[in-house]
């Protein structure tokens, strides 16, 4: 009898085993920390400092903070930075736009105007204006001196100055835009003032608000030089009050605290805009 063998199955293969997770350990940055640490230390040291020293008299600074010449030199110096800003840019973009003509009269004098006010100290400047009288005694039947007092002086010369800075930045953002949408905008019969406001001047914005923003804060701090001329700014107003009293640290705090709360409400709305200009870019939403 045959006998019948039955077949052997056949082994299979041996199921493969996953290595185990490797465990990740963050890296230990311990001299990061130390710094850190310490930094911390010293900025609580210096806190303490200027809280608990009897020196800087914060009750003092209380005091003035909203009195109301303090009030009355805010209000001018927001008003005068917005002035500047306005006018200076208005001057400032026709200037970009000469510097970019193709007439090279216009481009000259574009060019001599920056170049002689980027090369001009503002306090000289300011100064000059002032004392125009000097050179010109009489305009169009009217004294100077009627004609231009500190104010109108300030405002001029600001803005003269501001303005060749503002065509630096204009004219770098009309730059940056791509030539093909300039191109583009002429091939639709666009006129070069429609392709300029329409075209040109929204995508700009993106390379232009950065530069701006900070020219807008600079401007704003930069205003309390024309307390030279006797203008009843911010920085003017406490140092009235300190020439009387003679407190003269709370109340340079006073204008310093202002100055600080000031300049962080626009460094605020300088996000934001640049935030809204950036939409559609790279990365635009991790602003």
């Amino acid at each position: 009898m045959s006998a019948i063998l039955a077949k052997a199955p056949a082994p299979t293969p041996a199921e493969p085993t996953e290595p185990p997770a490797l465990r990740i350990v963050p890296a230990r940055r311990a001299g990061q920390w130390t710094a850190a640490g310490a930094v911390l230390v010293l900025a609580a040291l210096g806190i303490h400092s200027v809280a608990t020293n009897r020196a800087f008299q914060w009750d003092v600074v209380g005091d003035y903070f909203t009195s109301g010449a303090v009030l009355r030199g805010l209000g001018l110096t927001l008003w005068l930075t917005a002035v500047v800003m306005v006018l200076g840019f208005a001057l400032g973009t026709l200037l970009a736009v000469l510097r970019l003509s193709a007439n090279p009269v216009l481009r000259a004098v574009s060019r001599t105007y920056v170049w002689f006010f980027r090369s001009t100290p503002i306090l000289v400047q300011l100064l000059f204006w002032f004392n125009i009288g000097a050179l010109y005694p009489v305009v169009l039947g009217v004294r100077t001196v009627d004609l231009l007092g500190p104010v109108s002086v300030a405002v001029i010369g600001l803005t003269l100055h501001e303005a060749a800075y503002a065509a630096e930045v204009v004219r770098g953002g009309i730059l940056s835009v791509d030539r093909g949408q300039i191109e583009a905008a002429q091939s639709l019969g666009l006129g070069r003032l429609r392709r300029l406001t329409r075209i040109v001047l929204p995508q700009a914005m993106r390379s232009i608000v950065p530069p701006a923003g900070n020219m807008l804060i600079g401007t704003l701090k930069g205003t309390s030089i024309v307390s030279v001329i006797a203008v009843q700014d911010l920085l003017y107003s406490v140092q009235l009050v300190y020439h009387r009293t003679y407190q003269v640290v709370p109340l340079l705090l006073v204008a310093t605290v202002w100055y600080v709360l000031v300049t962080s409400v626009l460094s605020v709305g300088q996000h934001y805009v640049e935030r809204h200009y950036a939409r559609g870019t790279t990365g635009a939403g991790t602003r």
